[in-house]
């Protein structure tokens, strides 16, 4: 497994300095499309053997509690190519040496040792970002044969389905990180008072602020239709082993049991047991579990999909549950959960910010 994650690496690596080559030296514009959508540029005969392991890793379903696609798959021929190459997300697939006029064009823009890799089974995708656009991420997946390639896509599914996430990710934080509207008086108290940075749009609002409980509520469109919530949890001097999803479980259902309650007080938020999943992931740099599902309140009266990472920092001896959740009744949510993903995914703990930007939101701090 190392010996291939290395050759694939290294292949990634051979193929960026052939395909800068084709990236226009002109001033790019900016990819369009929306964010949940791959133009996939295939042959027919080899798109319609390879859908189903396709439409395994990238159509996804997530429930909001809607059934939502994590992506959605729009083919198109190569004769069809130059009109997508300004998408934000593209993927080029088809085997090697079929004859076909994208296969030669895979051919062309691949060197003798990166087509080595590929027919020994070594290497199958390649990625590079804005190569004819801004903000853009182009993936090349090939191989030998239909077979190879259908095999490979659903080996290496979390590799692929991640790089377009990331991408996305990458792209929505740009788009919601504003300094002119950042709320910077609010993360310099957050910071300065328990030690974490979190960034914190214009029209978020510290609702709940309980020291005592190490609990912190950020809240946008208070009592509107259309509600996002940010909570972070943490516990001092906390035992590693909470780090497992029983745990994460139990600590979430008691905190907002606690602070998730109808005004009347007559209900609370708890986790729903439908279409919930936990798995491990990289939470900027750590070691984290990843909880996703739905919540709902305890009398079945609403309901949303929430997402929450939890992780354990070392230096500080913390555990940190750091949660999104949606109110939005009237809406489809697949959306707004990605917003509030990327927004959770800008928290840090202190010693990690940047000296530099610690100092210029510590200078907000009332």
């Amino acid at each position: 497994m190392i010996k291939k994650s290395l050759l694939f690496f290294v292949s990634v690596l051979v193929i960026i300095s052939i395909m800068i080559s084709f990236s226009a030296c002109s001033q790019k514009k900016k990819a369009f499309g929306n964010e949940d959508d791959i133009y996939v540029i295939s042959d027919t005969a080899s798109y319609y053997a390879l859908e189903p392991a396709l439409l395994t890793v990238f159509n996804k379903i997530v429930y909001t509690p809607q059934p939502e696609n994590l992506f959605n798959l729009k083919r198109f021929n190569y004769d069809s190519f130059e009109k997508q190459k300004n998408k934000k997300n593209v993927l080029i697939i088809c085997p090697l040496y079929t004859g076909s006029e994208l296969s030669k064009y895979v051919e062309s823009i691949l060197d003798d040792k990166v087509i080595d890799l590929v027919m020994k089974d070594s290497a199958f995708f390649f990625t590079k970002k804005d190569l004819w656009a801004k903000d853009q991420l182009v993936m090349i997946v090939t191989g030998k044969s239909d077979e190879v390639i259908a095999k490979n896509l659903l080996q290496y599914s979390e590799n692929l389905l991640y790089a377009f996430q990331k991408a996305s990710d990458e792209r929505l934080f740009n788009s919601l990180y504003n300094p002119k509207y950042e709320k910077k008086d609010i993360e310099a108290k957050l910071l300065k008072d328990y030690g974490w940075l979190i960034y914190v749009q214009a029209d978020f609002q510290l609702a709940m602020n309980k020291p005592k409980e190490n609990f912190v509520w950020l809240r946008r469109s208070p009592d509107t239709d259309m509600e996002r919530w940010i909570f972070v949890h943490w516990i001092d001097n906390a035992d590693p082993l909470l780090l497992n999803g029983d745990s994460i479980l139990s600590i979430r259902n008691k905190v907002t049991e606690k602070y998730y309650r109808t005004a009347d007080d007559s209900t609370w938020v708890e986790i729903s047991e439908d279409n919930r999943s936990s798995k491990e992931v990289n939470f900027n740099g750590y070691y984290a579990i990843m909880t996703q599902g739905l919540w709902r309140f305890k009398d079945n009266s609403g309901g949303g999909p929430f997402i929450s990472y939890t992780f354990y920092d070392e230096k500080s001896k913390r555990l940190y549950m750091i949660d999104g959740s949606i109110y939005a009744p009237k809406y489809y949510k697949k959306r707004l959960i990605h917003q509030i993903d990327v927004l959770l995914q800008s928290f840090k703990p202190g010693h990690k910010v940047d000296k530099d930007k610690a100092e210029d939101i510590l200078s907000y701090y009332e």
